[in-house]
C-alpha cells in the first residue's frame, strides 16, 4: 500500500472512532478557521456602512498597486525592494524576478509601478526605484517587459540628477498620458532651494517619451542650463499623481513640512512655490523662508491640509459601485491614518470625509479596480477591497 494512502486510511479510522458530537465540533472549528482566513472589517462612512475585505497581507509597505488584469495585481514592497504579483482570487503572492539592486535606505526602495496602457498586448511596464552610486543616491525609471514572473528587455529611461548624499524625499509617482511619461521627484530638506532651480530634477515633475527621449514641446527645452525633462517645478515631495478623468488635467499631491500638504493642478512651465511659499511650517515650528503663503508668479494649491495628513496615492472614482462617490477624489493618509475623500463641485472642495479613522492604518495607496471597487494598501501591510453594505 502507498504510504500516503495508508496514512489517509488511518486518519479516516480515527475520525470514525470519534463520537458524532465531536466530529460535528471539529467540522465547525475547521469552518470557523476557514472564515477567519478571509478577514473582514465593517466601518462607517457618511454614505453608509463599508465592508473591508482582505485581499493580501505580509507586504511591508505596498507603495505601488496596479492591475494587470481582473485577476492579477502588481505591487511594490518599498523597503524590501520587491515587486510582487498578487492573485486576487486567493491572495497568493509571487515575487517578480529581475528587479535590479534597489537601495532601501531612508525613504528609498522600490517605488511606483505603472503598466503600459497597452499592457495586455505588449506586457510592458514602467517602474521607479532608488539606487546608490559611489555613496550617493538618486532615483531611476525603468521600462521593462514582464514575461511570466520575470522582467526582461529592461532599459533605464530616466535618472534624476544630481545624485546626493541623503537617501530621502524621492517621491515618486509615475503617470502616463497621451504617449508621455510623467515622473515626480522630491527634494530633501537640506537641498530644498534646488526646487526653484531648473538646473536639476529635485522638486520637479518631468515629462519624457516612452524611450526616455525629450519631447520637443517641453517648456524648458530651449532654456539655457535647464534640464529639458522638466515639466513644472517648485514641488516638494510628490507621492500622488493622477489624471482627472472629467477634465483631463494632471493632478498632483505632495507632502508639506509641518502642515501644508498640497493638491495641485499641474500645468507646463508653472512654478508651484516650494520652498518660497507654503502653508506649512518647518519641523522646528519656525516659518519656512520668509513665511510667505503667496507670491506673484507662483501657483496656489487647489487644496491644502493643515495639519498634515501625509498623503500617499490618489485616484478619482469613476465607477458605479458607490454611486454617491462618483467623481470624488480619494487620497491615502499616513500620519492621520485614514482614507481622505473630497467632494469637488465647480472647482472647489465642498466636503471632506475621513474614512477608516480609528483603524490605526497608515493608508499608503488607493486605486480603482477594473471591477469598479476601491482598493487600499496599508503599511504593515495589507491590501483591502472596499465593499458597500
Amino acid at each position: 500500500m502507498n504510504p500516503s494512502n495508508a496514512s489517509s486510511t488511518k486518519i479516516q479510522q480515527q475520525v470514525m472512532s470519534i463520537k458524532p458530537f465531536y466530529v460535528l465540533f471539529i467540522l465547525v472549528v475547521i469552518a470557523l478557521s476557514s472564515c477567519q482566513e478571509k478577514k473582514n472589517w465593517i466601518v462607517e462612512s457618511e454614505h453608509g456602512k463599508l465592508q473591508l475585505e482582505l485581499v493580501a497581507d505580509s507586504i511591508t509597505i505596498p507603495f505601488a498597486m496596479a492591475f494587470l488584469d481582473d485577476k492579477t495585481m502588481i505591487v511594490s514592497d518599498r523597503p524590501a525592494g520587491n515587486m510582487i504579483l498578487v492573485n486576487l482570487e486567493n491572495g497568493a503572492k509571487t515575487l517578480v524576478k529581475g528587479v535590479p539592486t534597489v537601495n532601501t535606505e531612508g525613504d528609498g526602495g522600490l517605488l511606483d509601478i505603472l503598466p503600459h496602457p497597452q499592457y495586455k498586448t505588449n506586457h510592458e511596464l514602467f517602474y521607479v526605484y532608488s539606487y546608490k552610486r559611489d555613496s550617493l543616491y538618486s532615483l531611476g525609471v525603468m521600462r521593462a517587459t514582464l514575461a511570466g514572473d520575470s522582467l526582461i528587455h529592461q532599459k533605464r529611461v530616466f535618472t534624476a540628477q544630481p545624485f546626493y548624499r541623503r537617501a530621502s524625499f524621492y517621491g515618486s509617482r509615475l503617470l502616463y498620458q497621451d504617449g508621455y511619461l510623467f515622473v515626480s521627484a522630491g527634494v530633501d530638506q537640506s537641498k530644498q532651494d534646488s526646487a526653484q532651480l531648473l538646473t536639476n530634477h529635485l522638486g520637479k515633475i518631468m515629462r519624457i517619451k516612452e524611450d526616455g527621449s525629450i519631447p520637443e514641446d517641453n517648456p524648458f527645452v530651449n532654456t539655457p542650463g535647464a534640464r529639458p525633462e522638466i515639466w513644472c517645478y517648485g514641488t516638494r515631495n510628490g507621492q500622488g499623481l493622477t489624471i482627472n478623468p472629467f477634465t483631463n488635467e494632471i493632478w498632483e499631491h505632495e507632502h508639506g513640512p509641518m502642515g501644508g500638504d498640497e493638491i495641485n493642478i499641474i500645468k507646463p512651465g508653472k512654478n508651484y512655490g516650494w520652498p518660497v511659499i507654503t502653508y506649512g511650517r518647518d519641523y522646528d515650528g519656525k516659518f519656512v523662508g520668509e513665511g510667505l503663503m503667496q507670491k506673484e508668479g507662483m501657483e496656489q494649491p487647489f487644496h491644502y491640509y493643515v495639519p498634515s495628513i501625509a498623503p500617499s496615492g490618489m485616484v478619482f472614482y469613476t465607477g458605479d459601485k458607490y454611486p454617491k462617490w462618483k467623481g470624488n477624489l480619494f487620497i491615502g493618509s499616513m500620519v492621520l491614518m485614514h482614507l481622505n475623500r473630497l467632494t469637488i463641485r465647480d472647482g472647489l472642495v465642498v466636503n471632506e470625509e475621513r474614512i477608516l479613522k480609528g483603524m490605526n492604518w497608515r493608508v499608503r495607496n488607493v486605486i480603482q479596480g477594473p471591477d469598479g471597487y476601491l482598493y487600499i494598501g496599508v503599511d504593515g501591510g495589507m491590501i483591502l477591497k472596499i465593499l458597500p453594505q
